[in-house]
């Protein structure tokens, strides 16, 4: 850290006199405000920023908002806290997840905690209604900052307020996220490879512009068959398809439990041609062209999807096919927020679409993929890189990531692999051909963990509480690489199966799969990750 930066952010500053101070001491081009509070049961000097203002090609003004919280007992590392969805919000600096972070939070560990809105306001067009929140996207710089800018422009702002705020240099930093924040952090390993010694990048839609693609094969696919998303298929009818799933596939670990552990072999097991079964045919026909990611039998235009008994969560169905919010009139949220990102952010040009429920999800139904696809990765004079060229990390079709490598950096990713927003199978696609390009080398850094039964995120009918924060510390800080992690039923997730109530079942890195050994089903040294 240089003396100037320590000078301007006042080194060597105490808690007990130094928060007030922070606000006449920001860096130039920086304004901010600080305030003694309390977050997470933890005190803290609370510092709320905004940098990099400017007007838009749009007319629109942007800014980055931040908020950073200084513990007052500091542990002397920090945290970049990576947002979901399309930002746009400034999220309370804490650095949890629902899933991956254990039961505290790393502000509550120590850290300094950094969030921001990755450059501009969700609620900038009201007049534009539920398409408000995507109109950044007729900014080319606005979807840079979303994409990758961002994190690039705060971090080393963040950094310097936490140093000179304690006098003292980081000696550790990570990065956290899931969803879009897990995309996030995956993009810092390929753009920023020196900033961070550990990231946790969860359920990361990498490919977030193909993934939207996939917003508009749902819709279409699901909508024939009743002309209404929420009738498509009923929660029996959904049920029925993960009872089938269970039915050829919980045994493969050893134990008939209601959880699918060994997720690899279950790909091969099931037979969808089984969903005639329990589906009238031309749901069956839906539900596998949308699981296999296209019309046809060619190429997805995203990815396929792992077959898990998590199809049944509440999360699955408030996705793809009906939601509980009445002002969306009930449909799902990629017939809303997605359409909305598709048409506005990751297509070029970008479409002006009205913000009404109908409307969106009438969007996507017309959105021709054997024409319009190729959008998201098209370039113009005023949007000179494609949305994946933004939104994905630099070589991700074909990763290496020598640097990030190089400079010691530790990266975990874990994905419910009921995810009905991003596809698990493409993040272990990545996984695989990163070590395929590393000769084997990418244990050194990579670990991937999927998550049976558990759908975005967090929930659906699996075990959802787990800890993979404090394994990358481990690993960060003294080596020690990560292994069986144990997972059990989180309190507030009541989709989880009375049997694996007081369950306990190690979340094991692929290639490793779970394996019961045999003793008490609900202790998880009764299971072994093997080959």
């Amino acid at each position: 850290m240089t003396s100037a930066v320590m000078a301007i952010c006042g080194a060597g500053v105490g808690w007990a006199a130094g928060c007030q101070d922070m606000a006449a001491q920001a860096p130039a081009g920086v304004l901010l405000t600080a305030q003694d509070t309390q977050v997470d049961g933890v005190d803290v000097c609370q510092l709320h920023g905004t940098m990099a203002q400017r007007t838009g090609q749009d007319g629109r003004a942007y800014a980055l908002r931040f908020e950073l919280n200084l513990p007052r007992d500091w542990n002397g590392n920090y945290v970049h806290q990576f947002n979901g969805g399309n930002d746009g919000e400034v999220k309370p600096a804490t650095g949890a997840l629902k899933a991956g972070t254990g039961g505290q939070s790393p502000l509550a560990r120590g850290y300094a905690v950094v969030s921001s809105d990755a450059g501009h306001a969700g609620d900038m067009a009201p007049d534009m209604g539920l398409a408000g929140g995507a109109v950044f996207g007729f900014d080319f710089e606005a979807r840079q900052m979303y994409g990758y800018k961002a994190v690039a422009v705060l971090d080393p702002v963040a950094r310097d307020l936490v140093q000179g705020y304690y006098g003292a240099d980081i000696a550790r930093s990570y990065g956290i996220g899931c969803s879009n924040g897990g995309r996030h952090a995956m993009v810092a390993a390929s753009r920023m490879p020196a900033a961070f010694d550990g990231l946790l990048a969860g359920a990361p839609g990498y490919r977030l512009p193909k993934a939207a693609l996939q917003h508009a094969l749902d819709v279409q696919q699901f909508h024939a068959i009743t002309g209404d998303l929420a009738t498509a298929y009923t929660p029996q009818d959904l049920t029925a398809v993960g009872d089938a799933i269970l039915a050829a596939c919980d045994g493969l670990d050893g134990l008939e439990d209601g959880l699918i552990q060994d997720s690899a072999a279950c790909q091969a097991q099931f037979d969808p041609a089984t969903l005639a079964d329990v589906l009238q045919p031309h749901q069956a026909q839906a539900l596998r062209n949308v699981m296999r990611g296209t019309q046809s039998d060619g190429a997805p235009y995203y990815s396929d999807w792992a077959w898990d008994n998590g199809i049944a969560g509440s999360n699955w169905r408030m996705w793809k096919l009906q939601s509980p919010i009445p002002p969306w009139d009930h449909k799902p949220i990629i017939a809303v927020m997605g359409a909305a990102s598709l048409a506005q952010v990751f297509t070029v040009p970008p479409t002006k679409v009205v913000g009404e429920p109908a409307a969106l999800e009438d969007y996507l139904l017309r959105f021709d993929l054997a024409t319009q696809a190729g959008q998201v990765e098209a370039s113009s004079d005023i949007y000179p890189e494609s949305p994946m060229q933004v939104m994905s990390p630099p070589g991700s079709e074909d990763p290496h990531l020598q640097a990030f490598r190089d400079a010691g950096g530790k990266m975990i990713l874990f994905h419910g692999v009921a995810d009905p927003v991003f596809s698990a199978l493409d993040t272990q696609a990545y996984a695989q051909k990163l070590l395929a390009n590393t000769d084997g080398d990418s244990a050194q850094m990579l670990r991937y963990y999927p998550v049976p039964g558990m759908t975005h995120c967090s929930g659906g009918p699996g075990l959802d509480k787990f800890d993979l924060f404090t394994a990358l510390e481990h690993w960060v800080e003294d080596g020690t690489a990560p292994q069986a992690v144990i997972a059990t039923a989180r309190p507030d997730n009541d989709e989880t199966p009375a049997s694996l109530a007081n369950a306990a079942r190690p979340l094991c890195p692929q290639p490793l799969v779970a394996r019961y050994i045999g003793g008490n089903p609900d202790d998880g040294a009764s299971f072994s990750c093997v080959e």
